[in-house]
Parts: structure tokens; sequence; C-alpha cells
């Protein structure tokens, strides 16, 4: 896959305005495309789609295949016959600048059960053959995790290490039980995930159509309550009654004095490789239908992992233990072609890692905020960026720009200026200036920055919970003037071009 000169806005789709108390695949997500065309934007980057678990991150999701019920527009199934304008409406406003999680996930299946009611009514041969043929095609994946989350539903969704030891430990008997008895709360979930993929498709179709491709993110673990560690233990560190043995995180850094302790469980990847390295073929093919390219989260996890005692208050404690290596990708291009994978490669960055990257050809990420912290040389400055890489003015991890500001130190932000040539008046946009300027093959910005906000649009604050992931973009935020703006720029450093319809550089090598 070969890009030319291009760029992009980072913002997931939860964080767009509209009704549903949260940003989802309808409307304003097909006008958000609009405003990036017009703003000759060619990369919507999102964070994973999955559905969400412990503290409603997309990073910690209960199926690596699985789409979030929560994006599901509800205004297309009233549009199909099957919900009301009047059940549209909630029993208390929604707020509009803060998702209110616990009142939106209530509402939201409230109306998937009464859609999958009236579905199961009126529906036409044709449209139950649809479904079924869904069904049919992803059972790989979606039969363990209809049932995984039937039986969360029974238990006051408790995590499956807590349920009875013949479902915990998926005894036969109990399995085929449960699928009889939670036949309803099965196909209500195959039902939810139909509906999301299906508008989820036809998203990214129109965004394709419009020149706008769409950078996906996969996260390297996944998260222990899951459909994925419940149904396949032997792929996954646990012991003989399923508890973790070690899980992820990473040592102290820049985010956190204590390091971060995430809490997934680690691979067996003697176990992958003894299956060719199934399960990853199939995650990779997946998120290839879903996604123009994706990033691969914490991607120095192949070279080296930090392994955390099951049971440590935080990460400080973990080791560095010997990763995959090279195994997996040629494993991939073998299965599946080339790979359009970016690395993420943040964090203590050893020569291993950067040799495994340069290895495949996947180009890796500059973050600008990065490059303040002190004088001299550091990677992060734009004069260095190699043209193999994306360049961001921030990430969903970190703080805005303007939030920067206002908390670096006087020496950094005082360094910042200078570096940039900038009054500090306005250094978001002096930001994304340099980020656009630079040899960087891909520039990104948050549209946080776009927008010029602070600190209470900050997306994530890694190794924190409460408050996180709640952000929602203002109705009238997407401005024309903003547009313009945003393509005068893009023209101005050569990326305001459609990506993929141009002929092949020659000094750009395909990331394979």
């Amino acid at each position: 896959m070969y890009l030319e000169r291009c760029s992009g806005v980072v913002l997931h789709p939860m964080a767009l305005a509209g009704p549903q108390g949260i940003g989802t695949l309808g409307d304003a997500a097909h006008r958000f495309v609009d405003w990036l065309a017009a703003a000759g934007q060619q990369l919507w980057q999102v964070c994973p789609l999955g559905p969400t678990g412990f503290g409603n991150s997309p990073y910690q999701c209960f199926s690596a295949f699985a789409g979030n019920p929560l994006l599901i527009d509800l205004e297309r199934l009233q549009r199909a016959g099957w919900l009301s304008a009047d059940e549209l409406r909630p029993e208390r406003p929604f707020g509009e600048a803060r998702v209110e999680f616990e009142q939106v996930i209530h509402f939201v299946w409230q109306q998937l059960e009464r859609a999958y009611g009236r579905f199961r009514q009126r529906a036409t041969p044709a449209m139950r053959e649809e479904l079924a043929r869904f069904c049919s095609e992803q059972a790989a994946w979606l039969d363990d995790y209809a049932l995984f989350m039937a039986i969360k539903s029974t238990v006051h969704e408790a995590s499956w290490d807590c349920w009875d030891a013949p479902l915990r430990l998926r005894e036969p008997a109990a399995l085929e039980q449960a699928r009889v008895t939670l036949a309803d709360g099965i196909a209500l979930h195959q039902f939810a995930q139909y509906l999301f993929f299906s508008q989820w498709h036809e998203l990214k179709a129109y965004a394709n159509g419009q020149g706008v491709r769409i950078i996906g993110d996969l996260p390297i673990y996944v998260a222990y309550d899951s459909a994925d560690v419940w149904a396949q233990r032997e792929l996954f560190r646990l012991d003989a009654q399923g508890l973790p043995t070690v899980v992820a995180g990473v040592p102290p850094d820049y985010f956190s004095a204590t390091g971060q302790l995430w809490g997934n469980p680690l691979y067996d990847w003697a176990q992958h490789h003894e299956t060719g390295y199934a399960w990853w073929i199939d995650v990779v093919r997946a998120k290839l239908s879903c996604y123009d390219l994706f990033r691969i989260d914490h991607f120095r996890g192949f070279a080296a992992y930090w392994a955390v005692p099951y049971g440590d208050a935080t990460a400080e404690h973990g080791r560095w233990e010997p990763g995959l290596g090279a195994a997996l990708f040629p494993a991939l291009r073998e299965a599946l072609g080339s790979l359009p994978i970016i690395a993420e490669d943040l964090g203590l960055i050893t020569p291993d890692v950067v040799a495994l990257r340069e290895q495949f050809g996947f180009p890796g990420m500059k973050i600008l905020q990065f490059a303040f912290a002190f004088e001299g040389e550091n990677e992060y400055r734009p004069h260095t960026y190699e043209t193999n890489c994306v360049a961001y003015t921030g990430t969903h991890d970190n703080d805005t720009v303007r939030g920067w500001q206002a908390t670096a130190s006087p020496q950094d932000r005082a360094y910042a200026e200078e570096y940039l040539g900038s009054d500090g008046q306005n250094l978001a946009w002096d930001f994304v200036r340099a980020v656009w300027a630079s040899p960087a093959l891909v520039a990104m910005a948050p549209l946080q920055d776009l927008l010029g906000l602070g600190s209470e649009a900050r997306f994530n604050v890694p190794g924190t919970m409460g408050g996180n992931w709640e952000w929602r973009c203002a109705a009238d935020a997407l401005t024309p003037d903003l547009a313009t703006r945003l393509k005068r720029l893009s023209d101005v450093y050569c990326r305001a071009e459609d990506p993929l319809n141009k002929p092949k550089p020659k000094h750009v090598p395909a990331a394979t």
C-alpha cells in the first residue's frame, strides 16, 4: 500500500455530536466525513471500535472482533420502522458536552431490545436471510461472543472468572444448556452486531467515496474479561483456575511515575505458534475488512514486553521479557497479503524495536508534544523526522496542546515557542503547522487541537479511572471557516490530495 504526502484528523466516533448522548455511526459521522473532505483531509483515525468494558475504555473491550453497540445509530432504526420517534426521546435529556455512560448504556440497550422485538415480528424473509448470513459468516467469533454477553447479563455483568465453575470452565453440557436458556439474549447480541457492522461498512464506503480513508486501531492485548480469553484460555498465560499469572503494563514513563498497569493477560506465544498464529490472522483479517490501514498499539511488545506479577497494585515491579519478535508478520503477510500497518513505537524504544519496525517497513509515530521536554536533539522534533512516519500534534492519550501549554514548565513553553517561531497566542495551530510542514509522510492532529481546546477536552489520562473517554465535540464546531483554514494549510504543505488515487511514488516504500 502506497500513500503520498497527506494528512488527517483523529476523532473517535463516540465523541461526535448528536441526540443519542454519544456519537454514533449516523448522520453526524457522515457530516464529519463531508467536513474532512471539504478541509482537504484524506484520513480519519479512530480508536478501537469494540464493545467497551472496564472504565468505558476502547482499549478494554469484551471482544477483539465485535463492534460497540453504543455506536449504533438509533435514528436509522427509526427510519427502518423498528423504533418510533417518541422512543428516541430519553426520559432525561442527555448532556451535550460529555458522554454520560450509565444513562447512555441503559437507553441504547432498551431501544435495541425494542428494535429486535419488532424485527422478529415484521422482518421480511430477505431481511431474516441477511441476518442469518451475517451470523453464519461471523460464527467463528460471534457465537462465543453472543453467548459470553448473554451470560454476563444474567450475573450482573460479573467478570467471567466469577461465574459458576461449569460456565467458567466451559463444560460442554453447561454451555449447551446456556445456549438453550439464553437463546433470546444470544440472538439480541447477534442482531446488535449485525446492525453495527451494517452501519460501519456503510459509513466506511461513504468515507472512501469522499476520498477519506479510515485508520483503525488494534490493541496488542485483549481485556481479561473478554470472550476471547474466556473462549480460548490456552492462548494466554493463565493458571489452572483461569487467573492470569502476569499482566501487561509499562514501566514508569512520561505519563505516570508508577508506570501503567493495564491488567491485560499476556500471550502464551508458544501456543500461538503451534496454531500457526490462526487467532492473530483472524483478528487482522477482521481489521482489514473494517479499515483502510490500522495502527498496532504498543508495537514494542513484539520485541519485549513489561510483565507485571498478577495482583500488584502498580506496574513498578514488572520486568522486561522477550517478545515474539518477527515471527508473526510473515505469517500474517502469507495469509493476508500486504499489511497496511502503522507501528505505535512510543515509550521506551530500544534498538530491537526500531529494527523490527524497519524490517517490515512499517511507519512509526512522532508526537510533537514530546519534543520540548529538554533542549538538544530528540526524535520528536520535526526537522529530524524521517519520511516513513506518521506525525501527530498529540494523541488520544495526550493533553490537548492548549492543556500542555497551560501545564508545561516555563522553560519547556519558551523552548517550544522559540523552536516554532511562535508568540504563544495560538500555539495549537503552531503545532499543527509544524507537523504539516514536516517531512513525515502523514500528518495528523486530534480535532481538539484544531479547535484550540484546553484540558477540558482531553480524551484520556493514562493510568487513571473516571472522566476518561467522555468528551464530545460541540454540534456547531465543524465550521466552513475551520475547514477552509485546514484546507489552505494542507495545500501549502502539499497534503491536500487523495493519497490512494495517485501514481505510486518511487521514494516511499510500501508497508508490507
